[in-house]
């Protein structure tokens, strides 16, 4: 029998979740209905009910959390992906190869996530200080509400230039348009995203099959060509 699934998604990951939604519903018959937002906002509608089967985070504090808190059942949360942060424009020229733009502050506007929903957004806060530039920058930052908003910010050049997901603007291992810096990991921790299986979604046929292909190498192989890494 053919159930559905209504699955908590992480901004960041709205392209590739859109893509293993389609091949997950093609191979078992099941549907998984997806909201994005940032894993704060998302976290905080688990909170107050939103019934949501899955959460798939930007990070993996808040699936922890919730599994502390019984919201979420005991020892099903992974790690999904290994999210990057990439320092990127619209403009082909304006983003050197090693982001030197930022130290010379030739720009008005950097848009970045909120950090305290958006586990990019605190990456992004932890690459300035690391560098030793947030005093100098802090006034031109403006924040999206998530990571999406963020990419917003930037591809309507309303800013110069945003911390946003790699997925976002890179295809096959490439810039898909812009210019860009892939920012060294040694400059922030480790963007883990985890899923975790949530309480309305312990009996659902659909969520359990969803958590299963999200293993799979068919889904992996979807997440590794948005740039993301995965944990082999």
């Amino acid at each position: 029998m053919a159930a559905e699934v209504s699955v908590a998604v992480a901004a960041n990951f709205t392209a590739p979740m859109k893509v293993i939604a389609q091949a997950f519903e093609r191979e078992t018959g099941h549907k998984a209905v997806l909201s994005f937002g940032a894993t704060g906002q998302l976290y905080a509608q688990i909170r107050n009910g939103a019934p949501f089967s899955i959460l798939l985070a930007a990070d993996e504090l808040t699936p922890a959390k919730l599994e502390k808190e019984g919201g979420g059942v005991t020892g099903t949360t992974f790690t999904y992906a290994i999210g990057q942060l990439v320092l990127w424009s619209k403009n082909p020229g304006r983003v050197d190869e090693h982001g030197e733009i930022l130290k010379k502050g030739s720009f008005t506007k950097l848009a970045i996530a909120n950090p305290k929903l958006a586990p990019y957004g605190a990456a992004a806060i932890e690459v300035l200080n690391h560098l030793g530039i947030m005093s100098q920058v802090k006034p031109k930052i403006v924040e999206g509400a998530n990571i999406a908003q963020t990419f917003q910010f930037v591809f309507s050049e309303n800013a110069e230039l945003g911390f946003v997901a790699r997925s976002q603007v890179y295809e096959s291992g490439k810039l898909k348009q812009g210019s860009g810096w892939l920012v060294p990991t040694s400059l922030y921790a480790p963007i883990k995203q985890d899923a975790i299986l949530l309480n309305l979604g312990r009996n659902n046929p659909a969520a359990l099959a969803l958590m299963k292909y999200l293993q799979s190498d068919a889904a992996k192989r979807v997440i590794q060509n948005y740039g993301y890494k995965i944990i082999i």
